[in-house]
């Protein structure tokens, strides 16, 4: 049976990962690896009720909130999906993950990080990504791409996503080996090549 990977895709709102993602799981399937394709939050039935919440819900919630409820559709997540898909052989590929907590609310809401990793540890029982990339954009060319119809994540401001762009820069800097940065202003076609280029070199 081939090894199960878990690959995730980070990057500020508007980074292009989602594509990225969506054809890095095209030339995989067409190369006969068995491929799951999965997000976070918002995976399952309970995964997207708790999506819901998080992303539409137009009262107050507040930044710890905002925490525990990533954390609780993580480790349904984990749990029901992306283990046994490992476990079957299956590469994972995943929008969003535990960098997108530490990027988001540690460095974009201020909750203390370590707390934040010691709490994603628990919510993954210690899981971790095989290959993680970070797509890179100015703030300028994130919004821009988002444009006028946000979610409630999408509406912090530039402060906010400044600091969550700087977040997954010093991730990266703190595990080169998992983490690898792409400078996602590139055409999508070589941003894609630069994509496939590093997953080649953690899988043959």
């Amino acid at each position: 049976m081939n090894k199960g990977m878990f690959v995730t895709f980070e990057g500020a709102d508007g980074c292009g990962k989602t594509t990225q993602l969506s054809l890095l799981k095209d030339y995989l399937s067409a190369n006969g690896y068995k491929v799951l394709v999965t997000r976070e939050p918002g995976a399952g039935g309970l995964g997207q009720k708790l999506r819901d919440i998080l992303l539409n819900y137009d009262g107050v919630v507040s930044n710890r909130c905002e925490s525990f409820l990533f954390l609780a559709d993580r480790a349904q997540h984990i749990d029901t999906i992306v283990k046994p898909a490992i476990e079957d052989g299956f590469i994972v590929l995943c929008d969003r993950h535990t960098d997108s907590t530490v990027a988001y609310q540690g460095y974009g809401r201020g909750l203390d990080i370590e707390r934040i990793n010691y709490l994603n540890n628990l919510a993954t029982d210690g899981l971790k990504p095989d290959l993680t990339y970070v797509y890179d954009v100015d703030i300028e060319t994130s919004m821009s791409r988002v444009g006028n119809t946000k979610d409630r994540m999408e509406s912090a401001g530039n402060d906010f996503f400044n600091k969550v762009r700087h977040g997954y820069l010093e991730i990266a800097q703190k595990e080169p080996d998992r983490v690898k940065v792409i400078d996602a202003t590139l055409p999508i076609d070589k941003v894609f090549e630069e994509t496939l280029a590093i997953f080649k070199t953690f899988r043959v």
